[in-house]
This record gives C-alpha cells, structure tokens and sequence, in this order.
C-alpha cells in the first residue's frame, strides 16, 4: 500500500496525529471479520505481515494508574514486567469501558496514538529488531506501519521487556 501524504491522511485520531508530527507512515486497511477470535492475529494474516511485527495495543491498570503496554500479537503481555517497567507494584487487565471511555477507542481498534487521554505507555523492547512495526490505526481492520523509534517518540514510552512468548 502507499505511503499516505500529509493531506491525504486523516480518518482517525491516531492517522492525525501522525500527520501532524510529520512522522512517515503507511496505512494498511482489511476487511475485519468480526468473528475473528483475535484482533492482531487477524491483522497478521490479512496484511501477510508476521505476527511479531504486528503489535496489539492493551491497557492495563498499574497500582490505580491506566497504562498502556504495546506488545507482539505472536505474544502475550508480562504484567509484572510492565508494573516493574513504570515503577509499580501490581498491574491487571483494565476494565474494557474504561479503556474505551479513556482512550476514546473501541476494543480491537485502541491505537497508542491519539489517545483522548494520553496514557502511560510501555513498548515492548522486541519492537526494536524490526525496521517497522504495525499497530492500530484507531479502528477495526486498519493498522497503521511506522518505524518503532518513531512510535516511542509519540507516545513518550518506555521500551521494556514485557512481552512473553
């Protein structure tokens, strides 16, 4: 698919505020089959792009704190690494209308980007291998490509070690 130019990205928050950074990007839509058990693993397939270069973004509740931990979709996420990873002491799962109320996404569609509230944010230390990965773009059966250094530049993260095999 071709790189999208600054004025013909837009569509959700998270493709403007790629486009206001200036930061290069590619788009890459799917038709999303809402039967699908995963989200990522779809989007693996669908794009033919390996599953540990798509990432899938999840928020989890770090001592009272929402955070958001970016991992692998080949993976699952280390809780305690990414309590240790912000400072904390417990993290679990965040409640799924809370992080949809928070992020101003759907579940299957929350992007680290152009978050309603800009969240904490810890990218997994294995996005670093990949020239680019692949996150949501904001919705259901679009993901956006972009360079790993760039994404943790956006959203401020801390790359860490949580994903777990």
């Amino acid at each position: 698919m071709a790189k999208k130019t600054r004025k013909q990205a837009g569509g959700t928050p998270a493709t403007v505020a790629l486009t206001a950074a200036g930061t290069p990007f590619t788009l890459h839509a799917y038709d999303h089959d809402p039967a699908s058990p995963s989200y990522g693993e779809e989007a693996a397939e669908a794009l033919g792009v390996s599953p540990e270069r798509v990432f899938k973004t999840l928020v989890a509740d770090v001592d009272g704190e929402l955070t958001v931990a970016v991992v692998p979709v080949a993976g699952q996420l280390d809780l305690k690494a990414l309590a240790a990873a912000v400072g904390g002491k417990r993290a679990a799962m965040a409640d799924p209308a809370a992080a949809e109320r928070t992020t101003g996404y759907v579940r299957g569609g929350i992007s680290p980007l152009g978050q309603r509230k800009r969240l904490r944010t810890v990218l997994d230390a294995s996005a670093e291998q990949h020239a680019t990965i692949c996150i949501s773009a904001g919705r259901r059966g679009l993901e956006v490509e972009l360079a790993p250094k760039d994404l943790a530049a956006l959203t401020d993260a801390v790359l860490a070690p949580i994903g777990r095999v």
